[in-house]
């Protein structure tokens, strides 16, 4: 007998982030989330306020409330942590449910942990459920066991893969993201997932959110 495959729609933050996309695109991301009853929206911060307006707090009509997520110096992390924290400040204050927060890894590779530790802590601050992005697929195993160990001091509820500007996101990376956080943090997994069975070996390997722009698709996938 063949198991059961879970529900993909309440683990997707569906993601749109290229920055050559307007109005109308975030309109029709946030209107597909809603529809399809993924978890939420993960968007640059210029876009906080107008998904909040399409995705009011009182839920997407499938008992759940359908999250506006905030990427924070996005994508790679390399401004100050003054601009990075008025980002995130921004992003709250536009009615953010959540922050994915890009690290200094210019910082992490001078050894700096402390800066790495007070950006994250005082973004944690906020309340607000933060998830850091932690490019498994480019940092040495020494480099993401700190960035882990910071990050979960700093305060952060999950560990994100990546920020898809790099390599695809694997199912034992996503194990190896759950191993290091030992129930600290939970993981998501994002960065390339193209179709269902990948998006399925994640969930299995530990993800319990999915970042991808390929949510409609996997669904229907899914349910076909």
């Amino acid at each position: 007998m063949s198991r059961e495959r879970p529900d993909l729609a309440p683990l997707i933050d569906h993601a749109l982030l290229d920055p050559h996309q307007g109005h109308e695109a975030i309109i029709r991301c946030c209107d597909e989330a809603r529809h399809f009853g993924f978890a939420g929206v993960c968007v640059a911060s210029r876009w906080v306020g107008l998904a909040r307006e399409r995705l009011p707090r009182e839920g997407s009509g499938r008992g759940q409330a359908c999250r506006v997520v905030s990427v924070v110096g996005f994508p790679f992390g390399a401004i100050p942590a003054a601009v990075k924290q008025a980002e995130a400040e921004a992003a709250a204050e536009a009615g953010a449910d959540e922050l994915d927060v890009v690290p200094d890894f210019g910082a992490l590779a001078d050894g700096d942990d402390r800066a790495v530790l007070d950006e994250l802590a005082a973004i944690c601050e906020l309340d607000l459920p933060v998830k850091v992005i932690v490019e498994i697929g480019q940092l040495a195993p020494t480099a993401l066991e700190l960035l882990v160990e910071v990050s979960i001091d700093a305060g952060v509820q999950f560990l994100k893969s990546g920020s898809g500007f790099g390599p695809a996101v694997r199912p034992d990376q996503i194990a190896r993201l759950r191993q290091l956080a030992r129930g600290r943090a939970a993981v998501k997994a994002s960065g390339g997932i193209a179709d269902l069975e990948q998006a399925l070996a994640l969930v299995e390997a530990g993800a319990s959110r999915l970042g991808t722009s390929r949510g409609v698709a996997l669904v229907q996938a899914l349910r076909s």
